[in-house]
Order: structure tokens, then sequence, then C-alpha cells
């Protein structure tokens, strides 16, 4: 059996990400609407994780992100062993969203549900109690408080007994010096902070992976636990980082959220460097074996998963160290893993010790 992929498994990001481009420009056009609240849209925003509006004396930010197709993952999990994961898919929901609007250095306010199901009969199920525990819990350990949502019935467009799950949340940056814009520089460190799994990435391929295996969730992997049980280890939630990080003035130079897109993520930024990984570390078992029962070769592992990575920031070389105290001050394991360069005009990710490089062209966000 050949390799497997996203895109085999029914991912494409190419169309997604062409309809995200259109969409920008298309919202360019409403900028307009702003004069009258005595807002300002900052320069470069549109095309980052998160969207800043402009106040007087401080920035408002805002960001819109859905969990995916995790929760089908505990459907089944819970059908095989009686077990709800439903708290950490609530978890997972939360972090999705916060861990994108920190990128640009906005505390979250106020997080908001999007729940849609099939049949208004899902939230009368026990599990429904564990997701609002959970997202709520979620919110306690972002500072933010759950100030709402929507829970649409939507018979047939969504499938009974399943739940699709999104949010959005509202944060600020104050004072304004704490905004992370990109100001990335030849020479600077890329500071990779840990994931605790799969966090909400890659799980289609996932699901396709475990159609394959002879016990499929119920397969052990190395850790000794089942796959499926791994695959829903809750994300990690990197507030309390960039929070640590404004408290002791530490300069950012940029933020990425390792989502969506793998590695790749980690040349988000509009400017014109190449990131070249040296130091990498072993991967949580969950990843080793994704690769190994797919197969998944590397190349597409590292463009897919976030393979032990959840976030990623760049500071001066000088303030490596530092950076990499204040994770785990703030309770991340973090590590210097590689440098920025200015290499003419070129960009790209380079992995060096796997000999992986991905091109500008693999990535198109802008």
């Amino acid at each position: 059996m050949g390799a497997m992929s996203y895109q085999s498994a029914g991912v494409d990001y190419e169309p997604l990400d062409a309809f995200k481009r259109l969409c920008q420009s298309a919202a360019a056009t409403t900028v307009g609407a702003l004069k009258s609240h005595g807002l300002t849209e900052p320069a470069g925003i549109r095309g980052e994780s998160a969207y800043i509006l402009e106040t007087p004396d401080s920035y408002l930010a805002h960001v819109e992100e859905g969990l995916g197709t995790k929760n089908l993952i505990a459907d089944e999990m819970l059908r095989l062993t009686g077990k709800s994961y439903y708290s950490n898919i609530g978890i997972d929901t939360v972090a999705t969203i916060v861990n994108d609007l920190i990128t640009v250095g906005a505390l979250p306010i106020s997080v908001a549900m999007h729940a849609a199901v099939g049949d208004a009969a899902w939230f009368t199920d026990a599990v429904s109690a564990d997701l609002a525990n959970g997202f709520a819990a979620a919110c306690r350990q972002a500072g933010a408080v759950w100030g709402g949502g929507e829970t649409p019935a939507l018979r047939d467009m969504v499938n009974p007994g399943t739940i699709i799950l999104a949010g959005s949340a509202v944060g600020r940056i104050t004072p304004k010096s704490n905004r992370i814009t990109d100001r990335l520089q030849n020479g600077d460190a890329i500071i990779l902070l840990a994931s605790s799994g799969v966090h909400t990435n890659g799980l289609t391929l996932c699901r396709r992976i475990a159609q394959n295996l002879p016990n499929g969730y119920l397969t052990k992997i190395d850790d000794g636990r089942s796959f499926g049980e791994a695959l829903l280890d809750a994300s990690l939630i990197y507030v309390n980082f960039i929070t640590t990080a404004q408290r002791i003035n530490l300069p950012l130079h940029y933020a990425v959220h390792l989502t969506g897109h793998g590695w790749r993520k980690l040349m988000r930024a509009a400017g014109r460097f190449t990131y070249r990984l040296t130091e990498l570390r072993p991967p949580p078992p969950i990843f080793n074996f994704l690769i190994r029962s797919g197969p998944v070769d590397a190349r597409e592992a590292y463009a897919t998963f976030n393979m032990g990575v959840g976030f990623a920031v760049f500071v001066s070389a000088a303030d490596a160290e530092r950076c990499i105290g204040c994770a785990k001050s703030a309770g991340y394991d973090a590590w210097v893993g590689g440098t920025v360069i200015k290499d003419g005009n070129r960009k790209a990710v380079e992995i060096i010790p796997l000999g992986l490089t991905y091109e500008a062209d693999t990535l198109n966000l802008r």
C-alpha cells in the first residue's frame, strides 16, 4: 500500500486556501465601516491568525475557529469503551480558538461556542454535560469568560447523532506595545513549544488510518495506550506563555500556532525568510505510530501534523534562553529549534535533520 496523505483522506488545502484569499479580498472592501465607530484596521493584518481593530488606547482582536472532526473519534471511543472524552473535546475547541488569538498578542476576554447538531436530542445525552464542563474549564485556563454561543439544530444538514463544534473569541492588547507584529530579523531564534499530541489538526487522516488497523481505535500504540485514547489527549492552551512574556517585557518578533499545514506554518509571516530547523525533539509516540501505520512519509507528516510542536515564537538570539525560561516558568516545555535566515528573496522551511524543505508555494494563506 502506498503512503497516505491528508489530501487522499479527503482534505485538500488548495481550494480551502484559495477561498480564504478570496474572502480576504472581499472583506477588505468593508473596512470603511470602521470609521463611524472611531476604529481603524492596522496595515497588514489580513492573513494573520487573528483580526485586529485599533482603538485610541489599545487593540481589540477577534477569531473564529472550528474544532474539525476530532469529536467523531470521541463518539467512536464512547461506543467502544463506554467512556466519554467530551470534556477533552471542550478543551480542544477553546484551545484552537484562543491559541490563534494570542499569536497577535491579544489576551482572551470572551469566548463563545457554536454547536450545530442534526437532532436537538443530542443535547439530552450525558456527554453534553462533559462538553460544557470541559469548555468552561478551558475558558478559565485561558483567563476568559464564556460569554454565550449558538446551538442550531440543522436537520438534514448535520448527521443525526453528530455535533459540529466551533466558536469565536474577543481579546485585547494593552498597552499597544504588547502587540506581536512581523519584526523578524536575520539570525532570530525559533523557539518551539511542545504539544501534548495531535491537538486538532490532521484528524481526518487519523480517522482514515484507524480504518486500516486490525483493532481500529483500540489498537495499542508504543506507550501502551489505545490509538483512540492517544488521539483524544486534550490540546494545550498557550495563553499563559504569552501572558508571562508580556509581564516580563520579552520582545516577541512573531508567533505561530501550529495547526493546519503543520510545520509549513512556521513561514506564515509575510516577510521573505528561510526558517532553518536544526534541533528536533522526539515527537510523542502517537506520531511515530501514525507514520508507521499509515504509512505516512515524513514529508507528509510534517506538512500535516504538529509533530510535537504546538506553538512557536521568534525572538532575537540574545533573548533565546530568556524565552525558554519564560516558557518553562509558565508550565511549557520549550527549546531553540533553529534560526531565521535572510537568503535573498527566498522563503522556505528547512528541517535539516530530516532533509525536508517546504518552499513558499506550499503555504498560500495571503
